[in-house]
């Protein structure tokens, strides 16, 4: 199933150059511009209180899902990348890179749109496309198989619901207190 939905995605190489050129700035550039978007949304925030909470929320899920539990699965599982298994070459410089399970990528970005979500929901589903579409690039890059962007989803999603909940547990804790 993996291959044959990598086949389908990845068979558009290519086929025309401007989607080539679409697909690499989607799998390299546009999450760049979507973390600026984010820190825009919180320095929008009137009180400092909400500025902290946003920045909280957003960096704490991002650490969670990129930098401890993909991280923790990669060292881990060690699964090849698809352009190692099938001798292709990808689109987008992957160089050094690591195992493929599970994109780390996925794991940031739907971390960081569920964080976008929590806060503005009209928002948090811009950053839930563009996630999406991030993932789907970089299969089509022939960095990912589609599992690996599935489960970065995963482990994306839940490190936001995860923080969403140890903060707002926190913040019970602490009112109580005063």
């Amino acid at each position: 199933m993996d291959l044959i939905s990598f086949n389908l995605i990845h068979g558009m190489v290519g086929k025309w150059q401007f989607f080539d050129w679409f697909g690499i700035f989607l799998a390299n550039y546009l999450g760049y511009f979507f973390v600026l978007a984010a820190l825009i949304l919180i320095l929008k925030q009137t009180s400092w209180q909400r500025k902290i909470y946003f920045l909280s929320l957003i960096s704490l899920s991002l650490i969670l899902s990129r930098g401890i539990i993909a991280e923790a699965i990669k060292f881990f599982s060690a699964r090849p990348r698809p352009f190692s298994v099938l001798n292709i070459q990808p689109l987008i410089d992957a160089s050094g890179v690591n195992a493929s399970m599970p994109s780390g990528h996925a794991a940031f970005y739907f971390a960081l749109a569920m964080a976008v979500f929590f806060l503005n929901k009209k928002m948090g589903l811009y950053f839930g496309a563009a996630a999406i579409l991030m993932g789907i690039a970089r299969i089509f890059a022939g960095v990912h198989w589609p599992t690996d962007i599935l489960a970065g989803a995963v482990i994306g999603i839940a490190s936001a619901f995860l923080v969403k909940y140890a903060i707002s547990a926190h913040n019970v804790l602490v009112t109580k207190q005063l």
